[in-house]
């Protein structure tokens, strides 16, 4: 059911496959006097390189048109192809500062970032089977964001050129650090990655060593994004959609209500872990449970440094963990 991309009014959407529940990721195709810009090509699967291949023959360009490649942020399924396609066309890939550098972290040499996030979920009170299976999970990223791009870095707040346009650039945190959704006030347009998504939520996640409120940095995003007047919206997941005001309104309303309903389950000390299962439930796949506890954290970390929840170490035993151990639990202020 994907329809096949066509170019209007200069722009093509590619949608391009994932093996994840989303199933696809927007990519879009710019085009320019010079040549094509593109935006987040995807991840590096072979699936993907065959919708790329038929891409190219079905709106008549080849990988040397590309002249270049922008980065809306660093998750895989957006950066995962940047550099399989630099090689092809030998064009510039564009992405903030912070978010390569967290590309690095992530699958640079040693994979640190990895490694602090199995230990942030260990307090949290993850068993150690499943951290065994998440350091895992990450690991076989490696491959679907190889070969790594050569950077240029782009600032959020300056001009920057797609097609022929120019467009600000504006810095949209919390989703993922150093995110940049691009916008031209004459047509309304915006490109604006993962930042507003139509009929879902995008995932918001506590990274070590990234952001230390990255739902508070989400919610003032989108009251910033809020003001802004957009006639059509290009998202990295589902269709493009028109009001964009509207949707970043519902975000917000979302988010409220489930700070609300994890403050009402912290009246009791709970880790983050036990927490996220009462919220998201029993039945996800570890990619799926990765992100929810991400997420758990995210918004439990808020309600702390909002002043509504305090955290404090607790000793755990448990034949699942197999030894004593320190792990965080929550409790609400006033219980």
């Amino acid at each position: 059911d994907q329809p096949e991309a066509e170019w209007l009014d200069n722009v093509a959407r590619i949608k391009v496959p994932l093996p994840f529940p989303l199933q696809w990721v927007n990519s879009y195709a710019i085009r320019g006097k010079q040549g094509i810009t593109l935006i987040d090509p995807g991840l590096h699967t072979e699936a993907s390189i065959a919708v790329w291949e038929e891409t190219f023959e079905r709106l008549a360009f080849a990988g040397s048109d590309i002249e270049r490649i922008v980065l809306t942020h660093y998750h895989p399924d957006h950066y995962g192809l940047a550099g399989w396609m630099q090689q092809l066309s030998g064009a510039d890939v564009w992405l903030s500062r912070s978010g390569h550098e967290q590309a690095q972290r992530l699958w640079g040499a040693g994979q640190p970032l990895t490694i602090e996030i199995v230990a942030q979920f260990r307090r949290a009170g993850m068993p150690e089977e499943l951290l065994a299976q998440v350091k895992q999970h990450l690991d076989d990223f490696v491959p679907l964001v190889s070969p790594q791009p050569v950077v240029r870095m782009l600032e959020p707040g300056i001009r920057f050129t797609l097609g022929d346009e120019e467009y600000e650039t504006i810095e949209a945190g919390g989703h993922a650090i150093g995110q940049i959704c691009f916008y031209r006030e004459s047509s309304g347009i915006m490109f604006c990655g993962d930042q507003v998504l139509p009929k879902i939520s995008p995932n918001i996640s506590l990274i070590p060593g990234a952001e230390t409120d990255p739902l508070g940095s989400f919610l003032g995003s989108l009251q910033q994004l809020a003001s802004y007047k957009v006639a059509l919206a290009y998202p990295g997941h589902r269709d493009p959609f028109a009001d964009f005001t509207g949707r970043t309104l519902e975000l917000l309303a979302h988010h409220e209500e489930r700070l609300m309903r994890m403050l009402d389950q912290l009246r009791e000390p709970l880790t983050a872990y036990g927490l996220c299962r009462r919220i998201f439930g029993d039945r996800l796949s570890v990619h799926q449970l990765r992100f929810a506890l991400a997420e758990t954290l995210a918004h439990v970390e808020h309600l702390r440094l909002t002043g509504r929840v305090v955290r404090e170490s607790v000793d755990v035993e448990g034949t699942a963990r197999g030894r004593g151990s320190a792990v965080e639990a929550y409790t609400a202020i006033g219980g």
